[in-house]
């Protein structure tokens, strides 16, 4: 196993001194101290879950150091203390096991191996004996974690607060589980929102859940970790109101629309001029009335909440306990996730109930929020930020939307992410309208829901598939130079739910934007990253929160790279970039021709042709769309006949793809209307990286003392080989091959050229592999399945990939 640690600061050894002085691993006499009693009383440090001198004796006598001698002797005879047999223990104290992983002759080799940090030293002192403990205190154990994280969850931090004021305690620039676990605070309080959604007559109140340690009742003042999140009330099973996909496609009218007539509005302020008026106060306090029965829905925030981070989470309008309907991604929406922000920064008013107008105010924030949260939870915090509101600090998007009409539709098509075939935004909106949860609560907005349901079916057009104001509403980059927080963005390369061309459209849009970026690219699906062994994500957010929300110097913007890629050829690499997709990265082009992707053009006209039979024969099958797609890809498949297959030949010298690949068609089909397919594939047979991360330890990892635990994961090879890995894909409908805006008249066997950009992806293409494009019309998985039998043809000539190697 690799361990690749990034926010693991180097600090002068002054500097460390204070620090250890200050968590109480060593005292301020250090350096007047005989050099064994500080070592012993270290090694009496590392086992805090041991009360007495002969339990901990015991713990230290466990320990071998030499293939002669165990901890407790060398500690008795006081000889000699080798950085061998420091790190002997220390091996053994990060919880690797002596023979079966490292050899008691060669620590620093297994060492290197794992890419663990250590002082190369000889021979010990005090001077030496400080900074290897600081060292190792900030070094990764077997779990993925800090070693000081492994001694908080055994007790180390328990009594603290003796005899001390509370207060936030910082180690190595990362905040410390130094609160009580057991005593968190856990409220419920009614944001008013400037919104009346539901047309009640009265402004939205939104329901939020706060977790805060119990020191803030002690005068603390804590920064706030937001994580919005339709689902955390509740969801409705909408599976009967999924829509149909087997349908076929529509010949649109010819049209001349353009992005810029699209007459979609967003000023609100006659909408919000006609809001009922803000409630007034009867009386205020700073006690709530509710306890929140739901717990912490991300582990990263219950990490950081023993640590001086308190959560909140809210579903929003229309969710269960609050006000208002779902609107799924609209305006309303945003400005319902940004009055809990506004109300943990003291500008807007909550109650500690729905009836008795008690004003209850965020006392204990000290105004600095950041939102965490992946899939719908990062898209509204993409949302919030596109406000520019005060007191957001930052936000952690991961998996998130940037544009809703990416998330459902693309190139004129309707697309669904992947698993969720026939859901739209009236589904998805059903889907979190946990209202109706309450009976009487849903009785009172049932039918002005039913309204919006109705609204929202019309106005998302599944008919056409093309960009309109509905979509430009939902598409948060329009207000991309509104953002003032700094933004760390994550998304895995395999996701085809929200799909790679959500981050990297916000990606490029950043580039014009004066805030800190940082990205991070899995190799998994639609996933949290957190608690992967091979990289020290959690560290780094600890750190990039600790200064952005308690301006502790510790140079997260500088120390964080800037781009963080994870190899999809090896487990545990990470690579560093200072960019992704850049667009002014030089393309290689390869050229369809009967026998291979070519280097060489094709001269003249030669016409390949392939059937959308695919329907009929789906059908005929399981209908499981990941069967299909295993199926669809193999050399002798049931679908070979509605495909079309162009390979290279092997690569000689191994390629890196960053960034978006485009390719250019030639085509006609025999209908008025067509659509189009592709996927780019690494085919040759190998072992690859599972886009499931495996659990190495079952609730491996602990969060804090007496706290909750987390399962430690990791991407791992694939036990058996296999003969190809989908590298991307994208769609098109043929009639809008020049814009999403504007239709295009298709005469059947016409030929048209087309140019499609397929998602946004990186990917080490090794040598001996071949790179293959594949031609296809419909997506068992993604597009509508269209009942008619098309052909389609692509003129070679003409016709050609262009692929951007680094």
């Amino acid at each position: 196993m690799k361990n690749n640690q990034f926010a693991q600061i180097k600090i002068s050894v002054f500097q460390q001194q204070k620090e250890l002085e200050k968590i109480g691993m060593i005292t301020n006499d250090f350096f007047e101290q005989d050099f064994w009693v500080n070592l012993r009383t270290f090694y009496e440090h590392c086992f805090p879950e041991s009360y007495s001198k002969t339990t901990k004796n015991q713990k230290i006598a466990d320990i071998l150091v030499t293939d002669l001698q165990d901890l407790s002797i060398v500690l008795q005879e006081q000889r000699v203390f080798t950085g061998e047999m420091f790190y002997n223990a220390a091996l053994q104290l990060l919880r690797f096991e002596v023979d079966s992983e490292f050899s008691l002759t060669k620590p620093f080799y297994f060492m290197d191996q794992e890419q663990l940090s250590y002082l190369a030293i000889k021979e010990f002192n005090n001077e030496a004996l400080l900074e290897a403990i600081y060292l190792l205190l900030t070094t990764h154990t077997k779990r993925g974690q800090t070693y000081l994280d492994d001694l908080a969850a055994r007790g180390f931090f328990k009594d603290y607060f003796v005899n001390k004021k509370p207060h936030l305690v910082f180690f190595n620039g990362k905040a410390q589980p130094v609160f009580d676990s057991t005593k968190i605070i856990r409220e419920v309080v009614y944001v008013e929102s400037p919104l009346d959604t539901d047309q009640d007559g009265q402004r939205d109140l939104l329901e939020a859940t706060i977790f805060r340690p119990a020191e803030t009742n002690q005068g603390l003042r804590m920064a706030a970790l937001y994580t919005a999140n339709p689902y955390y009330k509740g969801i409705q099973d909408i599976r009967l109101d999924l829509h149909e996909v087997e349908v076929d496609l529509v010949i649109k009218s010819s049209s001349s629309q353009t992005a810029e007539n699209l007459g979609f509005n967003g000023d609100n302020s006659e909408e919000r001029k006609n809001l009922p008026k803000e409630r007034i106060p009867a009386a205020q306090t700073e006690k709530a009335e509710s306890m929140g029965t739901e717990s912490g829905s991300y582990s990263l925030n219950d990490y950081l909440l023993v640590r001086g981070f308190a959560n909140i989470y809210a579903g929003g309008i229309g969710t269960r306990h609050s006000d208002g309907i779902r609107t799924c991604g609209s305006k309303e929406e945003t400005i319902s996730t940004v009055a809990v922000i506004e109300w943990l920064t003291g500008v807007r008013k909550a109650y500690t109930n729905k009836i008795d107008n008690v004003e209850i105010k965020a006392w204990w924030c000290n105004g600095n929020v950041a939102m965490t949260g992946k899939s719908y939870l990062g898209t509204l915090a993409t949302a919030a930020a596109t406000t520019g509101v005060a007191g957001l600090k930052t936000i952690i998007s991961e998996a998130a939307i940037s544009s809703w009409y990416d998330y459902y539709r693309e190139n004129g098509l309707v697309v669904a992410p992947v698993d969720c075939q026939g859901e739209d935004t009236d589904v998805l909106a059903k889907l979190c309208f946990s209202r109706k949860k309450d009976a009487a609560d849903y009785a009172k907005a049932k039918d002005i829901f039913a309204e919006k349901l109705q609204e929202l079916k019309k106005e998302q057009d599944r008919e056409s598939g093309n960009y309109s104001a509905f979509w430009e509403e939902r598409n948060y980059l329009k207000d991309i130079q509104k953002i003032k927080c700094d933004i760390i963005m994550v998304h895995g390369l395999n996701d085809w739910n929200v799909k790679p061309r959500h981050v990297g459209a916000l990606w490029q849009a950043l580039r014009k934007v004066s805030v800190t970026k940082k990205i991070f690219l899995h190799q998994g699906k639609h996933v949290y990253i957190n608690n992967l062994y091979s990289i020290d994500f959690t560290d780094m957010m600890n750190l990039w929160l600790s200064h952005k929300l308690y301006a502790v110097d510790n140079q997260a913007d500088t120390v964080i790279p800037n781009v963080m890629i994870q190899d999809n050829a090896v487990s545990e690499d990470w690579h560093v970039y200072s960019d992704w997709n850049d667009l002014k990265t030089p393309r290689q082009s390869f050229y369809l021709t009967a026998k291979f992707l070519s280097e060489q053009a094709c001269s003249s006209t030669e016409i390949q042709t392939f059937q959308d039979k695919g329907v009929r024969l789906f059908r005929q099958a399981s209908k499981d769309a990941k069967h299909w797609e295993q199926e669809f890809l193999q050399e002798k498949s049931l679908y070979q006949d509605n495909r079309l297959i162009f390979k290279t030949r092997k690569f000689e010298q191994e390629q890196i793809i960053d960034g978006t690949i485009q390719v250019t068609l030639n085509m006609a089909v025999d209908q008025p209307a067509g659509q189009l397919s592709m996927m780019v594939v690494d085919f040759g047979r190998a072992k690859r990286l599972k886009e499931n991360a495996d659990v190495l330890a079952a609730k491996g990892q602990e969060l804090g003392y007496q706290w909750k635990k987390e399962d430690l994961k990791e991407f791992i090879l694939e036990k058996e080989a296999s003969f190809f890995k989908v590298i991307t894909k994208g769609h098109m409908n043929f009639q809008n091959r020049l814009s999403n805006v504007r239709n295009e008249t298709i005469k059947p066997h016409q030929f048209y050229s087309m140019t499609l950009s397929l998602q946004p992806t990186y990917y080490r293409l090794l040598s001996g592999r071949k790179l293959g494009l594949v031609v296809y019309a419909t997506d068992m998985g993604m597009t509508i399945r269209p009942n008619i039998e098309a052909e389609y043809q692509i003129d070679l000539n003409g016709s050609h990939i262009d692929v951007p190697f680094l």
